[in-house]
């Protein structure tokens, strides 16, 4: 017998991230990566970090940046929070906002909270692979989440999540500019779910992590907004809204927040103390310094650099990629994706991409809780500078040319 034996049985679904794999390409100098859906760090408001973390430490401060902190976060930071979600339509107080390491730990907390093994999760297809990730050790099922077209009613969810003996519990996706194709969920998409979620009785995880970078057209309110003004208040809402400093401000100090009707963050609280007991102290008020004073700032400046960005790789794909390749054309967020044709398989073609062109990208099914998907790809356009997009690109579509013709 070794410890392996001993593992329990959810240890089976802990895979690899494919995708955390391929940001070590990033190390070879030589490589192109299209591949980790990252800030560029060049964009990061350092000064104002020095200049926080200098205050703190260097002020009356600075004992409680070093001490533990509530589990719940940084009373401060939770009443910036409360109050810029009140700007996007969500009434609430600090008694709603958690402070998490980041947005991928209040993924996982949820799907501790609500899946029990053979419970269903209804989710996008393709969807955030971190999600994925997250809700695995819970030994979910995964069923397609459908708002338009196609046959499944909610007693049609409900019998298919019976037979695998479990209930559905929850509808996750990203509604602005996803991971990882990049598409917003348009209002009556959002309103559609809401009824979706009514008459199956599940709680909606709106993971809002790219919501602020938007570079053009119209904003759709948050589906936590609209579910507010349905509900009555947020206390009555089914919607646990995720949120993230990571691509706004620095993910390294790793700080995210929950907003949610206070049974689910009492319950979240509990989660937190037997986990972690709280975020880094010095972390989050070193994040409500900067956000108090930079934060509309700091989005304009990453609006202005990655919408350029965006522009550039969409020019290139049309410049260069074969006929029968389709991409989606997102107004916002970090991601560009592409769909090939059924006889390219995107994982076969990353192993010539990396040793031939020299270009790393993500697999789409990577993004499919089946597996399916293997003509698609992700492009992250946040670090595709101008070397990226003049060579990168060419040398993607060149491949592609080739495969095809074999």
């Amino acid at each position: 017998m070794t410890l392996t034996d001993l593992f329990a049985t959810r240890s089976a679904r802990m895979r690899a991230s494919e995708i955390r794999e391929l940001l070590k390409l990033l190390d070879q100098p030589d490589i192109i990566s299209f591949a980790g859906g990252i800030p560029d760090p060049a964009l990061f408001p350092h000064e104002a970090f020095q200049t926080a973390y200098a205050e703190i430490l260097g002020g009356p401060a600075a004992n409680a940046a070093l001490q533990y902190q509530v589990s719940e976060g940084y009373l401060p930071l939770r009443r910036w929070l409360a109050g810029e979600m009140g700007k996007i339509g969500v009434a609430c107080d600090e008694g709603n906002i958690l402070i998490t390491s980041g947005s991928q730990q209040a993924l996982d907390y949820l799907g501790k909270l609500f899946l029990s093994p053979g419970d269903t999760a209804l989710v996008t297809w393709p969807t955030y692979l971190g999600a994925l990730q997250a809700f695995n050790a819970y030994e979910p099922r995964y069923d397609r989440l459908t708002l338009a077209g196609g046959n499944m009613t909610p007693e049609a969810y409900r019998t298919a999540a019976r037979a695998a003996g479990g209930e559905p519990k929850f509808a996750y996706l990203v509604p602005d500019f996803a991971n990882p194709t990049g598409e917003t969920l348009d209002r009556a998409g959002r309103e559609a779910l809401l009824d979706l979620a009514g008459e199956l009785d599940i709680a909606v995880i709106e993971d809002a992590a790219y919501r602020a970078l938007r570079f053009d057209g119209e904003g759709v309110p948050p589906i936590l907004a609209l579910d507010c003004a349905r509900s009555g208040g947020i206390d009555r809402a089914r919607t646990i809204y995720c949120g993230s400093f990571s691509k706004i401000l620095a993910p390294g100090l790793r700080v995210g927040w929950v907003c949610a009707p206070r049974p689910i963050i009492d319950k979240l609280v509990l989660m937190k103390q037997a986990a972690d007991l709280h975020s880094p102290s010095i972390n989050q008020m070193a994040i409500h310094l900067v956000a108090e004073t930079a934060y509309d700032t700091q989005v304009n400046k990453l609006v202005a650099a990655y919408g350029a960005r965006r522009d550039a790789v969409l020019a290139a794909l049309a410049a260069h990629m074969p006929e029968g390749v389709h991409w989606s054309r997102p107004e916002g967020g970090m991601f560009v994706w592409l769909t090939l044709p059924d006889a390219i398989d995107t994982t076969d073609l990353l192993a010539r991409a990396v040793r031939e062109a020299r270009v790393a990208f993500v697999p789409g099914s990577a993004f499919h809780a089946d597996g399916s998907g293997r003509n698609t790809l992700r492009l992250s356009f946040t670090l595709a500078n101008e070397r990226a997009v003049a060579d990168g690109i060419p040398r993607l579509a060149a491949l592609i040319r080739d495969t095809l013709a074999a």
